[in-house]
């Protein structure tokens, strides 16, 4: 497999080993505990948590411990490092097989760091085994999936009764899509769930975000808390019963709302349910931008088009976040983006015969095809490869990935973009400009942190579907004259790079407040969310 080839082998096992100060404090939150006698360890790697488990002496009060670790050369250090332990039974074996066979035996406390491996890196009979441990339990198996996901799965079936397992998992669980039968799944079979979550990266050479999960069963149902420190040195005087736990709901959503605390979920959950607000879907199609197969090589300069002259199958376009500073997105922002030399044409050729197509442009095509510019999955599908499908003009786009606060942009010159930016279709009898000034407020800002995820660089990204979901105030009944008024402010202060607080502030009082009788408190309180949530985005920066 092409993949295999192409990825070191530590990529392809997954293996990234767990810090031994980590694995300590794991240990240690359950060293006390008496009724646990027996341990798995469903991937060892190094042995850092039977390590752990001897240092925190753990090992004297367990009637014995399972490692398993599909590595012969580990298996055999292992072995030789507790060859005098008569409670450690260390496995040669790949756990999904194990479990297929052994899953009737139940374990007291399970604990480790599982493989994070991409279904595509996993051998054909991996696959198998992980699809039917998903799909055993009612969950949905596809190529998303990463095998981390299979483990929680299998490795919480083989709790006991009051069981208890402590994971490092990537943070994806709290927000990724593929992920939601997980979340579901772990809500429905655990009484009491922690999350701890570290704000620098633990493992630095993956800038992959993880979190600590802990999942206990038992009859009494606590719900769910999360516990955020800084790094690994917090773990010296770590408390975990610093946050109370919060009602876990049973449902697919993703756990970054419990970021926010009771009173501001209440707050939440009662705009969701006020009919002063809608979602932005109510208000438009919200559709991913044009995928182009090759963004570089069908964004182009004015240079370009002159050089192959190409002024006759070139389109507007605003391409990235960077060439789009302002609200309303008019010409003359277009032509600054042009005069920069900015790549601000998208070349859309025409549904006619090749041969019809002028010499130049046919020199550009065989420039692709030399340069391999062809080759990528997308242009390969196609019938013709440069001609690239569904190309409209939107209303407006909603920037893919923000920064400092998300943006909303008005398409005021028939441009198009490519799939950096979303682009939004209105329903008819929608007035643009009363959609996008509806948007700029506290309210809709924190429901935009709300609904979109954010990884290990502090980049905010939302998909369409969530930006669906996004709330705005229905605004209908404001003037259409004073909507224009506030909106051009908005504009003004985006372009001139003030901060979008000083937005936030204008239309948040002259419209949610004075406009529609929106509560100040609760301008204020969702205010609080929104730089709450993106305090802690950005501080991963």
């Amino acid at each position: 497999m092409k993949l295999k080839e192409n990825n070191s082998a530590q990529k392809l096992r997954g293996a990234y080993y767990t810090p031994l100060p980590l694995a300590e404090m794991m240990v240690k939150l359950f060293s006390s505990d008496e009724s646990i006698k027996t341990v798995l360890e469903p991937s060892c790697g190094d042995g850092v948590f039977i390590d752990a488990l001897d240092d925190m002496k753990m090992l004297e009060q367990l009637n014995d411990a399972t490692a398993i670790e599909i590595e012969q050369d580990e298996v055999e250090k292992l072995k030789h490092r507790f060859a005098n332990s008569k409670k450690i039974e260390i496995i040669n074996r790949d756990f999904f097989d194990y479990y297929e066979n052994t899953y009737e035996k139940k374990f007291d406390l399970i604990l480790g760091n599982p493989p994070y491996i991409r279904y595509q890196y996993l051998e054909e009979n991996q696959r198998i085994l992980m699809s039917e441990i998903l799909v055993s339990q009612g969950m949905k198996s596809n190529r998303l999936v990463n095998t981390w996901v299979g483990f929680m799965v299998a490795c919480v079936n083989l709790l006991s009764d009051n069981g208890k397992i402590a994971f490092v998992i990537p943070a994806e669980i709290l927000q990724v899509a593929y992920a939601e039968d997980l979340r579901l799944f772990l809500a429905n079979h655990l009484s009491k769930i922690t999350l701890i979550t570290f704000e620098e990266l633990v493992f630095p050479d993956i800038e992959q975000e993880i979190v600590v999960f802990i999942g206990e069963k038992g009859t009494e149902e606590k719900g769910i808390r999360i516990i955020e420190l800084n790094n690994l040195d917090d773990l010296n005087d770590f408390d975990i019963d610093t946050n109370g736990f919060q009602k876990l709901q049973h449902v697919h959503e993703k756990w970054t709302k419990y970021f926010t605390n009771n009173k501001e979920n209440e707050l939440i959950s009662k705009i969701r349910k006020d009919n002063r607000f809608q979602m932005l879907s109510d208000t438009a199609l919200i559709n991913v931008g044009i995928t182009t197969g090759n963004n570089k090589y069908f964004s182009v300069n004015d240079k370009t088009v002159r050089q192959y002259e190409l002024e006759k199958v070139v389109r507007p376009l605003i391409g990235r976040s960077a060439h789009a500073h302002s609200v309303y997105f008019n010409e003359e922002d277009w032509k600054e983006n042009v005069d920069a030399g900015k790549a601000a044409y998208l070349i859309d050729f025409p549904e006619v015969e090749y041969e019809r197509y002028p010499d130049k442009h046919k020199e550009y095509i065989h420039l692709g095809e030399v340069n391999g510019e062809n080759e990528g999955y997308k242009c390969s599908i196609r019938d013709r490869w440069y001609r690239i499908p569904s190309v409209w003009v939107p209303d407006a786009f909603f920037l893919r990935r923000n920064n400092l606060y998300p943006k909303f942009v008005l398409n005021c010159c028939n441009a198009v973009s490519t799939d950096t930016m979303h682009r939004i279709k209105f329903n008819d009898g929608v007035e643009p400009e009363r959609i996008l000034l509806s948007y700029y407020n506290s309210i809709s800002f924190a429901f935009t942190e709300l609904c979109g995820r954010s990884y290990g660089g502090g980049v905010l990204e939302i998909l369409p579907g969530e930006v669906g979901n996004i709330l705005v105030p229905i605004i209908d009944d404001i003037p259409i004259e004073i909507v224009r008024q506030v909106l051009r402010e908005v504009d003004r202060i985006v372009r001139e790079d003030e901060p979008i607080e000083n937005a936030l502030d204008i239309v948040d009082k002259e419209i949610l407040i004075n406009g529609i009788g929106i509560e100040e408190a609760l301008c204020k309180d969702a205010r609080t969310i929104w730089k709450k949530l993106q305090r802690r985005r950005l501080k991963r920066s």
